[in-house]
């Protein structure tokens, strides 16, 4: 049972729907199993309420938030400062409370990429095949980029409202970072092969494959996976997408988006109390759970 006391520090998340998240399972667990005297809860803001929300959260001196869709890009304009990582991405998943300043970060892409490192493969100086252009998209595509990886080729449908935004964001990162991005229309298999051949890694950032549309796989059945390539999707529902199931067949070194859901949640939990949360005993709590 949570004990709450007159000093419990309040953490949450906003968004529509929330109701489905784990967010409040394994952050409530780490606070018990750590004695720390907060809590976390959902709190279901539209888009349309979130300024008054924000308000009312700033005026209470909560210890932060999370923040889920549709209100990650909308929060920018009723916070007082970015982190380095959020002002590149334009959207916001983690809002910190630092003396009363309303501090945005992005922690998806650094989830991902402490997912990445879990693998045991070494980015830095690498070459990475990304698909697709939307919010987890352009958090992977700036943390990889911090992260020091060299080459990136990015494939989306040349005809996508993310384009622009998309070219933005890789100009910006090649200033900052001196990675080099190359962007690609996806329907250019041929190209999208030889991409893959010259990568460490390719991730698929799309939804293509999440249930309840487990059938469907971003790259065609027959695609040529070299042995050598890890393959990551962000998906975890279903557990193994058939993009996985089809690298894995080829030989390579397969994983979801199951860690990269944990260290997103991890990070914001470093940010908002100092101290790292027990991994370990939040993926046992969550499996018995699920």
């Amino acid at each position: 049972m949570i004990h709450i006391t007159g000093e419990t520090g309040l953490t949450g998340l906003l968004g529509s729907p929330v109701a489905h998240s784990i967010s409040p399972l394994m952050h409530n667990y780490s606070f018990q199993s750590l004695g720390l005297d907060y809590v976390y809860l959902c709190f279901d803001v539209k888009e349309q309420g979130l300024k008054d929300a924000v308000q009312g959260l700033r005026a209470l001196n909560v210890k932060g938030f999370n923040l889920t869709m549709p209100d990650k890009n909308k929060v920018l304009e009723h916070l007082d400062e970015l982190s380095c990582a959020a002002r590149l991405i334009g959207a916001v998943n983690t809002v910190e409370n630092r003396d009363g300043r309303l501090i945005g970060h992005n922690t998806d892409g650094i989830g991902f990429m402490r997912s990445v490192a879990e693998q045991g493969l070494e980015m830095k100086g690498k070459t990475m095949t990304l698909l697709g252009a939307g919010g987890a998209a352009t958090a992977i595509c700036a943390q990889a980029a911090l992260d020091g990886v060299a080459h990136m080729h990015i494939f989306l449908r040349s005809t996508s409202s993310h384009l622009s935004r998309m070219e933005a964001l890789a100009e910006n990162l090649s200033v900052e970072t001196g990675c080099k991005f190359q962007i690609h229309d996806i329907r250019d298999l041929q190209t999208l092969e030889h991409a893959v051949r010259e990568s460490t890694l390719l991730v698929n950032a799309t939804s293509v494959g999440m249930a309840p549309r487990p059938d469907t796989c971003i790259l065609p059945e027959d695609f040529a996976f070299p042995a050598a390539l890890s393959v990551a999707d962000i998906i975890y529902n279903p557990w193994e997408t058939r993009l996985l199931s089809l690298a894995k067949k080829a030989g390579c070194k397969t994983f979801n988006g199951y860690g990269m859901l944990l260290y997103q949640g991890a990070e914001a939990f470093r940010i908002w109390t100092g101290r790292e949360m027990p991994m370990k005993q939040v993926r046992e709590y969550l499996q018995t759970d699920f």
